[in-house]
């Protein structure tokens, strides 16, 4: 099959719900050409609280579809099953497709700003037990201090309840937390914390940096199609999003995220 064939096919992006939609949007907003192939697990939600082979049992299966929907790259859209699930995928699927994660682009980002600063980091559990991003900063050599805390509700929270003024209680008792004082940014490693990125910095009074990594992945993604050559220039694009639980609140996100109705899939894991 010629680059160009190869080219037209599409991005398949994953998180366990909605979370994903703030990277999906972004990838849209930056690549408009590029066909989406979206899959929210939602059945599975939240993965911060599942173990660490549950996580890689779903990231396969839904890898799995997206090899046979013929997706030329596989993005990770959970920070999650990036810490949990990336290296499997990558030899799950071998040159079928290109696999990246959400965690290795915004770390490659930090010593540009961030070098020997003290910045705070916000995940669930998975994400931070896993100390993944800790071990990748240090590995920079930057003198970057991370200390990380777990806002386990957060997640489940957002997907339920989206942007509401309820979800600042939440925020106040985790944010609150001593080892998340005297930092000067704030990493916001799950992808459904940029929901109320708002809301997050107007608790630290705009006085720190809040670090989504939403556009920084989108633009890592057009880097590497470039590098692959397979950016599409074809002008028909589609949009499919598939979900393994019909959830009400999903719904309702697609069209505040994209203001169009989206046609949803189901397609239990």
């Amino acid at each position: 099959m010629s680059v160009k064939n190869l080219a037209s096919h599409p991005i398949g992006i994953f998180d366990s719900g909605i979370g994903g939609l703030t990277v999906t949007r972004a990838l849209i907003n930056l690549l408009p050409n590029e066909n989406i192939l979206y899959f929210g697990d939602t059945a599975h939600h939240p993965y911060g609280e599942k173990s660490t082979a549950a996580i890689q049992s779903y990231s396969l299966k839904i890898a799995q579809l997206f090899l046979e929907k013929n997706c030329k790259l596989i993005l990770i859209a959970c920070n999650t099953a990036s810490s949990a699930a990336f290296e499997l995928l990558k030899d799950y699927v071998g040159e079928k497709a290109t696999v990246m994660n959400v965690i290795d682009p915004l770390v490659q980002q930090l010593p540009k700003k961030y070098a020997n600063k003290k910045i705070g980091l916000i995940g669930t559990k998975q994400t931070v037990n896993s100390n993944i991003y800790k071990k990748k900063v240090d590995q920079l050599n930057a003198g970057i201090h991370m200390t990380s805390y777990p806002t386990n509700l957060l997640a489940s929270a957002i997907e339920e309840f989206g942007n509401h003024e309820i979800v600042n209680d939440l925020l106040r008792v985790y944010l609150d937390h001593p080892s998340l004082k005297n930092i000067e940014a704030l990493i916001l490693a799950c992808t459904h914390y940029p929901i109320v990125k708002d809301k997050i910095a107007n608790f630290y009074q705009h006085k720190i940096d809040i670090i989504d990594s939403s556009d920084i992945v989108a633009e890592a993604v057009k880097v590497q199609l470039a590098a692959l050559n397979l950016l599409n220039t074809e002008p028909s694009v589609r949009k499919d999003f598939y979900i393994s639980d019909y959830i009400e609140s999903f719904v309702t996100s697609t069209k505040l995220f994209f203001d169009e109705d989206i046609q949803l899939e189901h397609y239990p894991l």
